[in-house]
């Protein structure tokens, strides 16, 4: 399921990224997991993964996050959307993963990757999320990716 992943891909030619610690945010434990595996194998570091907003803001508040990826339901009361606003008012940046969408959270996150997505749409769009960080060119978007605002 991981085809064409190398560890430690990140900075292999000695590139500097805006990413290097991320947050995975996600209430569907086999989902999670992937995720987790996919970032790690690719040389990012996982501060933590999650799959509620008090523990995903305690991270945030003890951790040197770069990016958080979040699904937009997550267990407890407390949404994704929650989570990216909290995250936002740290200047962490946040990008969705989830089935649907959501329009009225612009302001708070970069982006949505659409579920499902492969592996390598994941890291992809990690890629794009770490060029607009960088003030740099964005590369090929994956499919399922929609960055907000005026980006893409």
């Amino acid at each position: 399921m991981f085809f064409g992943l190398v560890k430690g891909e990140v900075g292999a030619k000695g590139r500097r990224k805006a990413i290097r610690s991320v947050l995975v945010v996600e209430d569907e434990p086999l989902v999670a997991f992937d995720n987790e595996h996919v970032l790690e194998m690719a040389g990012y570091r996982v501060a933590a993964t999650v799959d509620e907003y008090t523990h995903a803001v305690s991270v945030i508040e003890d951790e040197n996050v770069d990016l958080v990826i979040a699904d937009v339901t997550l267990h407890g009361e407390r949404t994704g959307i929650d989570l990216a606003r909290f995250a936002s008012g740290r200047g962490v940046s946040v990008l969705f993963v989830t089935g649907a969408c959501p329009v009225d959270a612009q302001e708070v996150a970069l982006g949505c990757l659409a579920k499902p997505y492969a592996p390598r749409d994941l890291l992809a769009a990690v890629a794009v999320v770490d060029a607009l960080l960088r003030g740099k060119t964005l590369p090929r978007f994956p499919e399922g990716l929609h960055l907000f605002g005026d980006v893409g």
